[in-house]
């Protein structure tokens, strides 16, 4: 017997803002999770840069046309969600901590392990900065590394390293605002590399040793992992809408039509590796809606313009891991993944910067509507939702009320909000 319950996920991005609703069913006797997408939509984002919002009614304008139309599409209404959080503030460090078992002639028990999490968490932080994750990378008793669950174990000393996440308190502050603003609580927030990572990576990378590198429009996630949990989190404030800046300049188009150049090239490339004979190296920009334009070659754009810019991203890449000394600790190499994923000649320029194998990472294990989403663009709000779908059903609210459009202000609300709280 399925046990269903449904879960949003909200990412506010520089390019877009993408709301993914999701019925999460888990089978009571085997406990297998089965992902149904039932609502998705994808907004122009307004009000933020860079991941940080710097307009919050142009945010909140932006997040509610995106809400509406997944709420729309799923037929229920928002109460809370799962949202992401990027920007450059994100920094991360590892910490240890260290408790003696409760009952040492007993086991190891949920407490104790709490109250060891709680010691590896309480690190000095300025007052600025808000801890937004705490991720147990392994467990120690008694000296014996490598452990995952130590509920259940003897021992009579009790480690834990761990992975701390932090952000800026005025950008979570603000974040939590504007989401608030359209009627919607934010039951967690979680770092943009970290949801991509649950969307796109398997099993074995992480085990091995692998590095995500989401491409977003202002920002690019980096999420590192060695022994099947993460070790370093980071954002670099450069992104994909560097490229179509640059294209903007060097053709002296507008940014729309920039855009519509890199996406048309990333396209071509694509047919061009399924129809090798079907190869031309010039580019019509007259028939995308540019005029005064000549023809220009391909090998022009992609090599003089888009490249170095790409060079440059994975450079800052590489700076970061040669920083942590993690270029050693990841042969199962780079994860690329968001929307700057799918520009021309990404994985070639990744691959020389970084001497590492090179894949293009797209989310799976999800069912549904499926069609528009299975793509780099779509990472970060489908692996919300199967972050939040791998946490336990008590702690997951039920972010809907019921399936029909229900007035949330005016006289018609209040009197609904009167009735609720009449209701045992």
């Amino acid at each position: 017997m399925a046990k269903n319950k449904l879960i949003a996920g909200i990412e506010l991005g520089s390019s877009k803002i993408a709301t993914i609703i999701a019925q999460v069913g888990v089978d009571e006797v085997s406990y297998a999770r089965e992902i149904n997408i039932v609502g998705v939509s994808s907004t122009e984002s307004k009000g933020i840069k860079k991941g940080q919002i710097v307009n919050i009614e142009e945010a909140v304008d932006a997040t509610v046309a995106s809400i509406e139309a997944a709420e729309r599409m799923a037929g229920y209404n928002l109460d809370n969600a799962y949202v992401a959080m990027g920007g450059a503030h994100i920094a991360s460090q590892n910490s240890h901590g260290v408790v003696a078992v409760s009952n040492p002639e007993g086991e190891i028990s949920g407490s104790d392990v709490d109250r060891v999490v709680e010691a590896a968490s309480a690190v000095s932080l300025p007052s600025s900065r808000e801890l937004i994750h705490v991720i147990p990378r392994e467990y120690i008793v008694d000296g014996e590394s490598g452990v995952k669950d130590p509920i259940g174990m003897s021992g009579v000393r009790l480690e834990v390293q761990t992975h701390l996440v932090t952000a800026s308190g005025a950008a979570v502050k603000n974040l939590r605002k504007a989401v608030n603003e359209v009627g919607v609580n934010v039951n967690e927030l979680i770092f943009s590399g970290l949801a991509s990572g649950e969307a796109v990576l398997t099993r074995t990378e992480k085990e091995l040793g692998c590095c995500l590198v989401d491409i977003g429009g202002g920002t690019t996630s980096i999420a590192a992992y060695t022994d099947g949990s993460l070790i370093y989190s980071g954002v670099l404030p450069i992104g994909a809408n560097n490229v179509t800046n640059d294209l903007a300049i060097g053709l002296r188009v507008s940014l729309e039509s920039a855009d519509k150049i890199k996406l048309s090239l990333s396209e071509a490339d694509k047919k061009k590796k399924k129809d090798k004979n079907n190869a031309s190296d010039e580019v019509d920009l007259q028939t995308m809606g540019i005029q005064d334009t000549k023809r220009v070659s391909r090998k022009t754009l992609t090599d003089g313009i888009i490249r170095p810019r790409l060079n440059e991203i994975f450079t800052m890449v590489r700076i970061q891991l040669d920083k942590e000394n993690l270029g050693s600790r990841i042969p199962s190499g780079i994860i690329l993944t968001g929307g700057g994923a799918e520009t021309v000649g990404i994985e070639e320029s990744a691959r020389r910067m970084l001497s590492l194998p090179v894949r293009i990472g797209k989310p799976k294990g999800i069912g549904g509507l499926i069609d528009d989403i299975v793509s780099p663009v779509f990472a970060t709000p489908v692996g919300l939702i199967i972050y939040a779908a791998g946490l336990d059903a008590e702690e997951v609210q039920n972010p809907f009320t019921s399936k029909l459009k229900l007035p949330s202000k005016g006289l018609a609300g209040k009197i609904l909000e009167t009735i609720k709280d009449l209701l045992p």
